[in-house]
């Protein structure tokens, strides 16, 4: 199912495939060939050629990726002592595509690792990296302590995986690495 509107002068095209939505903004006098080039398919936005320009692909993660995080994050949990935390993956977009808790989480870390999902994500650098910049503090939402790291395709954050529950924060980081290593795969 797809749609097509105008939004500010800019045609706004959006498909809803396989539990996924997309939205392409085109030029508005672009026609319906173009709209039609607008498609969503295995886990990924492609928007095709409009006046000569290509428009990026926009690279989401799949359900599989997701759950060989799910299994990494209680394996990696576990070796590091067993750890009781949170792991939230948020995407680009600011949509949290996963929540994860081991048993006995405490409530503070979900607001712990989604902070630190959304700055990895934002800033596409591990959050151990931020820790000293006083800006950054203070956009809110951001959150600068270790535990955080980026997903990066061709060098662009695409999400961002956050833990958060640690009695330190190198171990959080060191689990979120983990599963960042077993999404790749």
């Amino acid at each position: 199912m797809s749609y097509r509107h105008l939004v500010g002068g800019v045609a706004v095209l959006g498909a809803v495939a396989a539990g996924t939505f997309a939205v392409a903004a085109l030029p508005a006098q672009a026609g319906p060939a173009q709209a039609d080039a607008a498609q969503v398919r295995a886990g990924r936005t492609v928007v095709g050629a409009v006046g000569g320009r290509g428009w990026p692909v926009d690279h989401v993660l799949s359900n599989r990726s997701l759950t060989r995080a799910t299994q990494e994050l209680v394996k990696s949990a576990k070796r590091r002592g067993d750890q009781r935390v949170t792991m939230v993956i948020m995407e680009r977009s600011g949509v949290i595509r996963l929540v994860v808790r081991t048993r006995k989480a405490g409530p503070q870390t979900y607001e712990s690792a989604k902070r630190k999902a959304y700055t990895a994500v934002a800033f596409g650098q591990p959050t151990s990296a931020l820790t000293g910049n006083e800006t950054i503090k203070q956009i809110p939402g951001t959150l600068v302590l270790p535990g955080g790291v980026p997903i990066l395709h061709k060098g662009f954050p695409i999400a961002g995986i956050g833990v958060g529950g640690a009695p330190d924060g190198r171990i959080d980081e060191a689990i979120a690495t983990d599963v960042r290593a077993a999404m790749a795969h």
